[in-house]
């Protein structure tokens, strides 16, 4: 074990222990804990959001998805980036003026009903926990390999890092962490992308010249169908990745945290241009990976792919690089980690017990306990299920977990804000019928089931042909919020009248 990596993870885990000491003493309040008072300016919170977004699925599970599949890979980069034109143009201005801790406070602006918020916070419990594993077995991989030590050794450090910034500095500690691991991140990401393009004289031609003889796919790794052969399956993967961000709950979240609507926007503004800017350099990352790590590498360091970017940086500038890189990617982990538990013992804590068991009339002191508590939760939880998870590949896990939040978040999102018909019922079949059908499907795809022993989770013949199930689920989603409403007498005009002026104004009358 290098002392270089020692010295720089140190630094790392010292720096965000730092930060949550200091935000620690500012956290006073429930609104602290869960949005930061709401105190964030745009650029801050862009780069917040920015860093909640670019995950272990980013940064290690799509250079290692490039590697070994090439332009297959690229599509989550792609996927990824369109998504934030829909939160833009469709969510984050009515979202931040409709709600006020969660998506379901957001919801319940229209409806009113404990019914509604329950599901609404089912359905982000069951989001935060899939995202949530993938960041742990990408955690868990970075420290097995720099440290030498057993996987869930590796995933119960990180677990106890991120309930760390989560009970004691909330949403400020978790903000500035995620502010920090951008910052961090992105300078990784330039560095690398440098020294690789440097290597061909600056010349990309050149490089995809190089990458077509540099793996067994030849040149077919520069087209599509490697990984994906089914141009419907493609489909599905890409409507999960471009719809589902706008329903992710941790992103969702980052919207409270600013003062109003305008700063909402500008904050979607800083995020895509680094999020843009970071996925274009992904493509770098991939293929400098498959060019100088090379394929049979990249697989025995972990069978997902997921140390590609990492073992690049040790090929290409050696041990210094490779510990940076290194601690970056530990640093991005516990941003994410933090954000989505944060979310998870949101939905919990002022949903759940706030809201529903004790109607409102919680205490700020009941709210914080509970909320402490489910976030400890959250987090054993979804440590027990990262340690049966480890040879999956990050970048896949993510992209069920933006399954669910299009499927299940996005209708219902969608049809509050914009559609006078929708109603109590409506809701309630839109995230129950797009949740269930994208958790049944995904345990019924080759995701789940192979015929090859160690392919997938269990040995079989899967009965859904796609992976990724959007395609089918996303639309179910939706038709059960139509039918839903066409089948209930509920119709208030007056409350939607009243919802399209906030959404569309931030008026909030007496509040």
């Amino acid at each position: 074990m290098d002392a270089t990596v020692i010295i720089l993870f140190l630094a790392i885990v010292l720096l965000t222990l730092i930060i949550t000491y200091f935000a620690a003493k500012q956290t006073k309040s429930t609104g602290d804990f869960y949005t930061a008072g709401g105190g964030l300016t745009g650029w801050q919170n862009g780069l917040a959001i920015a860093g909640d977004y670019l995950s272990a699925a980013s940064f290690l599970g799509i250079a290692g998805a490039i590697a070994l599949n090439g332009f297959d890979g690229f599509f989550y980069s792609i996927g990824f980036l369109i998504a934030y034109l829909v939160v833009l143009l469709l969510v984050a201005e009515p979202l931040r003026n409709l709600g006020k801790y969660t998506l379901a406070d957001m919801i319940n602006s229209r409806f009113d009903a404990k019914r509604v918020r329950g599901v609404a916070a089912l359905s982000t419990i069951t989001i935060v926990l899939f995202y949530m594993i993938a960041q742990l077995v990408g955690a868990g991989a970075l420290i097995q390999l720099l440290f030498d030590i057993p996987y869930w050794i590796a995933v119960l450090i990180v677990g106890v890092m991120m309930t760390i910034y989560v009970l004691f500095g909330g949403m400020i500690a978790t903000s500035w962490v995620q502010i920090t691991k951008s910052v961090l991140l992105m300078a990784g990401m330039i560095i690398i992308t440098f020294i690789v393009l440097w290597k061909f004289n600056f010349n990309i031609l050149a490089m995809f010249t190089e990458v077509k003889s540099a793996t067994s796919h030849g040149a077919d790794y520069l087209n599509p169908g490697i990984q994906y052969d089914s141009p419907l399956g493609t489909i599905s993967l890409m409507l999960a990745l471009v719809l589902g961000t706008a329903g992710l709950p941790h992103i969702l979240m980052r919207f409270f945290t600013v003062k109003d609507a305008k700063t909402a926007r500008s904050s979607v503004i800083t995020a895509t241009w680094t999020i843009g800017i970071f996925y274009i350099l992904t493509l770098f990352l991939g293929f400098g990976a498959a060019i100088f790590v090379g394929q049979s590498d990249i697989l025995a360091a972990n069978s997902g792919g997921n140390m590609a970017a990492p073992l690049l940086a040790e090929a290409i500038g050696g041990n210094i690089l490779f510990s940076f890189i290194s601690a970056v990617a530990f640093a991005t982990i516990l941003a994410v980690v933090a954000g989505l538990v944060l979310s998870g013992a949101s939905a919990f804590a002022h949903d759940i017990y706030g809201q529903i068991i004790k109607k409102g009339k919680a205490t700020d002191k009941q709210q914080m306990l509970a909320a402490r508590y489910a976030a400890l939760s959250v987090s054993v939880l979804s440590i027990l299920l990262a340690l049966g998870a480890q040879y999956l590949n990050v970048a896949f896990l993510v992209s069920l977990a933006f399954c669910i939040a299009a499927s299940a978040n996005l209708p219902v999102i969608l049809y509050t804000i914009y559609w006078k018909r929708f109603n109590t019922s409506g809701a309630i079949w839109a995230i129950v019928s797009g949740l269930v059908s994208a958790l049944v499907l995904v345990s019924l795809s080759p995701s789940v089931f192979s015929p090859e022993e160690g392919a997938a989770l269990f040995v079989g013949n899967p009965i859904f042909p796609l992976e990724n199930p959007a395609l089918v689920s996303v639309p179910l989603g939706f038709i059960g919020g139509y039918l839903g409403t066409l089948f209930s007498k509920e119709y208030d005009v007056k409350r939607y009248a009243e919802v399209k002026v906030k959404a569309n104004t931030g008026y909030r009358e007496a509040e």
